[in-house]
């Protein structure tokens, strides 16, 4: 059953999310995770057919870190910021310690001396795990609309 502090706090969750990837703290990004974590940006097409197919997939905390650095030390790129506008998630499902949760997001970005555009719209399909330390997202899958996507993702949507 779902309680008014679960809810808050599933709502600082996605919020704090969404703060953390807007202001660029990589290192905090993989702790609002669980050590055996699935993270994947996928199609809507695919997601909606079952097939596996993803444009990146993660399976452990680990492989989030290694992102992390990926991002901040060995992918060169144009800098850009990016925005997220996250939808009140709705609460499907809680079942002991894990929450099954949605919410619709939109991702702008911004790169300097460009106009804003939108770069990434979707919903975010999610697992949350109850821990000692809190809420963690022990799936997060974020499946954007468009059959087009830029030519990169380089941060975390």
């Amino acid at each position: 059953m779902l309680d008014f502090e679960t809810w808050q706090q599933v709502l600082a969750l996605y919020a704090d999310y969404a703060c953390v990837v807007d202001n660029n703290e990589w290192d905090k990004w993989p702790e609002f995770f669980v050590d055996d974590c699935t993270y994947r940006i996928q199609p809507r097409e695919n997601f909606d057919r079952g097939f596996p197919l993803a444009t990146l997939a993660f399976e452990s905390k680990g492989m989030l870190k290694d992102r992390v650095y990926g991002m901040t030390e060995t992918i060169f790129h144009d800098p850009y910021y990016q925005r997220h506008v996250v939808g009140v998630p709705r609460i499907l499902r809680v079942d002991g310690e894990r929450i099954d949760a949605q919410a619709n997001y939109a991702v702008f970005r911004t790169k300097p001396d460009e106009l804003t555009t939108v770069f990434n719209v979707g919903r975010y399909v999610d697992t949350i795990r109850r821990t000692p330390e809190g809420l963690r997202f022990e799936s997060k899958i974020c499946v954007f609309d468009s059959e087009m996507i830029a030519n990169s993702i380089i941060y975390p949507i």
